[in-house]
């Protein structure tokens, strides 16, 4: 099978090279090899659980990888692959001979059409951008352009890839600039509306006018987001973990420049050397049961942090989807640099 090595990484690599591959391989998979076999396979999945129980990155992949794994042999049919895949939910089974030598993988994606998904995705494209500066002076901070594309674009483009095919984009300032590039998406064969906010209503304002208008679970996007979040895989886990709200979290590790002490009762009872501290900081990126919209009040200011809060007090179910793909905020000047380089 060509390019079979996008795919093979050895037993004693790293979960960080781990990690680097699936971001470079739209297939989702790694197949971990011993000595020429498959000893196991790390998915998606296997990062991000990885992430929430905190485990070293830098540890082996035998670590975290999936030794119960599927597989077909040699003589196996795309009919029968796209059949275990459906029974066992998997979206990818390797192909291996009698001596547990990988021959090919099949790919769900590549023996069924991309399916169009139903649901809406709103587009939050109102804000100022006022730390960026002159930047934003005649240009909205989603227009702004990373390798002569503006980032409203490049998200839309991500959405449309994935299967999504309605749209509501979210403008306040400077909101002509959006409306006139984008139209109605026939460009882009499909379909976008506009929110247009009289007022800044905040990061979840304006989802309030959403209420009584779509019946399934809804994306919501920051419009300054650069991500390679796989949309596709943020839904699934949302609909497996019967959500009624999924946050995406980003890992963010801040750094004590000392020596902390653990102090009792004036007693110093231990040290630890400039520790690094682990957070989840929230990633822009939601998945929202229509219910929740009922919650938002019109025309009334809310950022997310606040729905969220809410949300929570109602005991709805809120879930955490760790990504593990590169993760941009173009919030200030130097990300926007940042992306120039690093966005391919």
């Amino acid at each position: 099978m060509k390019d079979l090595n996008k795919f093979l990484l050895s037993h004693k690599s790293s979960i960080v090279k781990a990690i680097s591959l699936l971001e470079k391989n739209s297939s989702q998979i790694i197949l971990v090899t011993k000595m020429g076999k498959l000893v196991g396979t790390i998915t998606d999945g296997d990062i991000r659980r990885a992430i929430m129980k905190k485990i070293n990155l830098d540890s082996k992949v035998e670590n975290i990888m999936n030794q119960k794994f599927v597989t077909l042999d040699e003589n196996s049919s795309s009919k029968q692959a796209l059949s275990l895949m459906r029974n066992k939910t998997l979206r990818q089974i390797p192909v291996i001979n009698k001596r547990g030598e990988i021959k090919k993988v099949f790919l769900m994606d590549q023996l069924i059409k991309t399916k169009t998904l139903l649901n809406d995705v709103v587009i939050l494209a109102g804000g100022k951008g006022k730390r960026l500066g002159n930047l934003t002076k005649n240009c909205p901070k989603p227009m702004l352009k990373v390798n002569n594309k503006p980032i409203l674009e490049i998200i839309l483009e991500q959405c449309v890839e994935a299967g999504f095919k309605n749209f509501y984009f979210s403008v306040n300032y400077l909101k002509n600039k959006i409306i006139d590039h984008f139209k109605d998406g026939s460009k882009w064969g499909i379909n976008i509306k506009y929110i247009e906010e009289k007022i800044p209503l905040g990061t979840a304002g304006s989802l309030s006018f959403l209420k009584n208008k779509v019946k399934k679970p809804v994306l919501v996007l920051n419009g300054d987001i650069l991500t390679k979040v796989d949309f596709n895989n943020l839904y699934k886990f949302y609909k497996l973990k019967k959500s009624a709200m999924t946050v995406c979290t980003k890992k963010y590790i801040t750094t004590v420049p000392y020596g902390v002490l653990k102090v009792n009762n004036f007693n110093i009872i231990g040290l630890e050397e400039k520790p690094a501290l682990f957070h989840f900081v929230n990633a822009g990126i939601y998945m929202i049961d229509p219910k929740i919209l009922k919650i938002i009040k019109d025309n009334t200011f809310l950022d997310m942090v606040d729905l969220i809060k809410i949300v929570k007090k109602k005991n709805f179910r809120i879930t955490a989807f760790p990504i593990h793909e590169y993760w941009q905020d173009i919030g200030l000047p130097e990300k926007l640099i940042e992306s120039h380089k690093d966005w391919k």
